[in-house]
């Protein structure tokens, strides 16, 4: 069973675009565009694993530059 989440993304100003070209890079993230509103990038990613998906946050996505604050929210089906 596949993990999946939306991860909402702020970033410096005027680094929008280059974040999310940079993320779509990201073994499993499956879409990364621009947003307007509270948040500048919204990436959807999936993992095998809850661990796995967090790794790939914490240590893929944060780490992008010109990231300033994330916010993970995982897909439940109801």
């Amino acid at each position: 069973m596949t993990v999946a989440a939306y991860v909402l993304i702020q970033t410096e100003v005027g680094k929008a675009a280059s974040v999310a070209r940079t993320v779509s890079d990201i073994e499993g993230v499956v879409t990364a565009e621009d947003v307007t509103g509270p948040y500048d990038v919204i990436v959807r990613a999936t993992a095998a694993t809850m661990d796995e998906l967090g790794r790939m946050v914490v240590g893929r996505v944060q780490v992008v530059e010109g990231i300033t604050r994330t916010v993970t929210c995982p897909v439940v089906n109801l």
